[in-house]
């Protein structure tokens, strides 16, 4: 079993976008915190009102590399999502959604695009961690870990919210961050789209073939 609080989050770039923060662990149900507005099933990939920059973020990869986001992601439609291998449920569903939209890109494009996973748990979340838990979902994405403090700043940056895992009584550890995947024009380098909780696979697969154009989806 697990529990998900959902509570209500501001971004400035799209004032009229509810956003979630999600905490997980092994015990208790699922409980809403809050209801959030906009971005509901029927839209659930949104543009932002304001784009933002990506973060200036360096962290070590799943091959414990050094990786410099901005670097390696520029001028490549870019996906990026801050979570945890641990999640039962918000992470893995969210990621292996969207592999089942970049199976369906030509081999072009899904060369071109950059998928990007940020782990909010640095301390569990080491490269071999990563290398493992992102091969099980493709072996092409990329798996950041680093400092904590380092992630959170750079996760705030882009309105992103994750608070450091905090291990109960029981053993069981919560871990709270943003549920958006962050979507990036190959144009400008800059966010100009957001993912919600609610996007399904097939949301993706209509959205990215736009999206790596650089197009609205």
């Amino acid at each position: 079993m697990h529990r998900r609080k959902l509570l209500l989050s501001a971004l400035g770039a799209a004032a009229a976008l509810g956003l979630t923060l999600t905490a997980c662990d092994s015990g208790g149900g699922d409980q809403p915190a809050a209801v959030v507005s906009g971005g509901t099933a029927a839209k659930p990939i949104v543009a932002l009102d304001t784009p933002m920059e990506k973060p200036d973020l360096t962290l070590t990869d799943a091959d414990g590399k050094s990786y410099d986001l901005l670097e390696k992601t520029k001028g490549h439609p870019t996906l990026i999502y801050f979570g945890y291998t641990n999640c039962p449920d918000v992470c893995p569903t969210t990621m292996a959604n969207i592999a089942v939209a970049v199976k369906q890109l030509p081999a072009a494009e899904r060369s071109d695009l950059r998928v990007v996973f940020v782990t909010s748990d640095p301390e569990r979340d080491t490269p071999a961690q990563l290398k493992k838990w992102l091969g099980g979902i493709n072996q092409d994405f990329i798996g950041l870990t680093g400092p904590f403090k380092k992630i959170q700043q750079a996760a705030r940056s882009v309105n992103i919210g994750i608070e450091a895992p905090v291990k109960k009584k029981n053993g069981d550890v919560v871990s709270t961050h943003g549920a958006q995947v962050l979507l990036s024009s190959p144009k400008d380098d800059k966010i100009h789209w957001m993912g919600l909780q609610e996007a399904t696979a097939d949301n993706y697969t209509s959205a990215l073939p736009k999206i790596i154009k650089g197009q609205n989806p």
